[in-house]
Formats: structure tokens, sequence, C-alpha cells
């Protein structure tokens, strides 16, 4: 037999949730059929998996110990060095830097952004595993591996469905810096493609008319400079797709500098772009809805004190706060 004693990271989930969490390996299957046995029990008295938590109360859990052995926790391996943007109790926001995955992939990498993250907050005492039931501090937003910029962590789980949230219903801005092959015909527009992904190779494929299981991807753009024949834009995503900019950029004939994946391999020869040129620069907090415990948030912006790729691509000296050209 088991107890977990609710606490502030664990109140406002359903039981359901909460079990996959705090007893990972318990199937569904049969924690459904251990509630109905009444051997997971909150308080008590006979549980549904649909009960909500509350602080202070009590599960208990009648079932074999086999459920219960200890997951290994190897984010300590990974170093605990992070570029912080903005700390507070609730949240973290950090420059990514290129080239590192921001979650462990099927190479088994232990040296992510979360994991370092993880480590970040266990040396600072505000991340103990062993006094957390189900709980552990999650990313609110992901970028890909070789793009750079700002990701949005949060500490507590009140902070994270709250960001989840915002981010679903677009009241966070998120802009983009990118440099492009070419010069664009129109200095801002408004993208509209249909968005389609091949699993198989990690790819995407944006078609100007819909095709049967697209997306619609939606991308807008600005162009702030232009030296010779690449452009600075900046670009604000009105939909969240896989490699969006990427491939809405280069399906009208501008791929980013640097990009072996969506570009030309020619085109980026002399290039001294290890990756593509695409920077998460700017987080906009708009919440134009109530945000509880987050609204000291509210009408905040957090941008990079710098771009490192500006000066690399030949844009350093440009007024990022400019309307454009």
């Amino acid at each position: 037999m088991k107890e977990f004693h609710i606490q502030s990271n664990d109140a406002g989930q359903r039981l359901d949730k909460f079990l996959h969490k705090a007893v990972p390996l318990l199937p569904t299957s049969l924690m459904q059929k251990y509630l109905r046995l009444k051997r997971i029990k909150i308080d008590g008295k006979r549980a549904a998996g649909s009960d909500r938590l509350v602080v202070g109360s009590v599960v208990s859990l009648y079932i074999s110990d086999e459920f219960f052995q200890e997951q290994t926790v190897d984010f300590r391996s990974a170093p605990s060095d992070l570029d912080v943007v903005y700390e507070d109790d609730q949240l973290l926001i950090i420059n990514k830097q290129p080239g590192l995955l921001v979650h462990e992939g099927d190479g088994h990498d232990r040296d992510t952004l979360i994991m370092r993250i993880l480590h970040y907050l266990y040396k600072k005492n505000e991340y103990i595993p062993d006094l957390e039931n189900s709980f552990t501090p999650a990313l609110c937003n992901r970028i890909d591996r070789n793009t750079g910029g700002l990701v949005i962590a949060a500490k507590t789980f009140e902070a994270l469905q709250i960001m989840n949230q915002k981010i679903k219903d677009r009241e966070i801005t998120k802009l983009y810096l990118c440099i492009v092959h070419g010069v664009p015909t129109q200095k801002s527009a408004l993208l509209k493609g249909y968005h389609t992904k091949d699993s198989a190779t990690n790819t995407v494929r944006i078609s100007k008319a819909p095709v049967p299981g697209a997306k619609t991807a939606l991308t807008s753009y600005r162009v702030l400079a232009v030296r010779k024949d690449l452009s600075l834009l900046e670009i604000k995503l009105l939909t969240g797709r896989t490699h969006q900019i990427r491939a809405h950029m280069a399906s009208i004939g501008h791929p980013l500098l640097g990009d072996t994946k969506y570009g030309v391999n020619r085109m980026n020869r002399d290039s001294a772009f290890q990756f593509q040129a695409l920077c998460a620069y700017k987080l906009i907090l708009d919440f134009p809805t109530d945000a509880g415990p987050l609204n000291y948030l509210k009408g905040k912006s957090f941008s990079l004190p710098s771009v490192p790729m500006l000066e690399q691509g030949g844009f350093g000296g440009v007024n990022l706060n400019t309307p454009g050209i």
C-alpha cells in the first residue's frame, strides 16, 4: 500500500491524470480495474478517475509494490548552466542555444534543455524530486534543435496550466528573426498555405491549395533590411506547425540561410552558418483574458539582449525597432 499526500502542484488534476504521472508503471487498464474494485481511494472513500484532487487529500493505493519501483533520475548528468533571460517563482524564460535539443530524442540524449533546467532548479533547491508526487518543471513552448531563442519553462503545475492555455489561445505573441536568400517582392505579407507532414523523413510541405490531411499554416513576415542577396525578416506565427517558418519561406522561393533541409545546398556553400539562420527573439504576453496568479505578467514583453546571427549574417547594425522597409 502507498499513500500520496496531495500538495499544491498536484491539486486541480483529475485523479487518473495524477496517477499516470505518479505511478507511471501502472497500466491504464489496471488503474481502471483497481478503481472499480475500490483499491484506489481518496481520503478513505471510493474514487473515480474523473475526481479532482485538492490540497490535503490523501490518495491511497492498495496495489502491488512492483508498480512503485524507483524511476531513474538522470538530469544531474546534464550541465546546469542556463542563459536566463527572466525568472520568478513561477516561470523561467531561457535563451536556448542552437544545436541543443529541448527534450530527449530517440537517441536518449542526456544533455537537453529540460534536463539542464531540472539540474539548475535542483541546485537552487527549487526542484526536489523526492518531495513531488506528480509534477516536474516543464517547457511551455518548444523550438527546433537547430533554432535558437526564447523558451518558457514553468516551475509550478498551476503556471504550466495557465501558460499552456495562453499559448493555445494565441494570447502570447512569438516573434522570430530569420535571414533568407533573395528579396521578397512584398515587403510585408500574410502567407497562407496548407501544411502536411511526412513523419518518415521528418519533413513538411507547404502547398498553396488544400490537400487531404493538410492543416492551415499562417505566417506573417516583414522585411527589416536587405544586404546584397539576403534579407532579414521578422516573422510572426499565427499557427504553430512543425518547421513552419522554414518550410513556408522555402515554398515562396526564399529559403533560410544555412537551412540544409529546406534550402538549396549550393546557395549555402559559402555560408558560415552551421544551422538555419532562425531565432525566436521576442515574446509578448498579451493576456487579453484573466491569467489568475500570472496576471502580473500581463502586457510584459521579453526579448534577447543580442542576436549573434545578425552579426554573422551582416545585419549587425539593424535597429530591430524600426517599422521595416
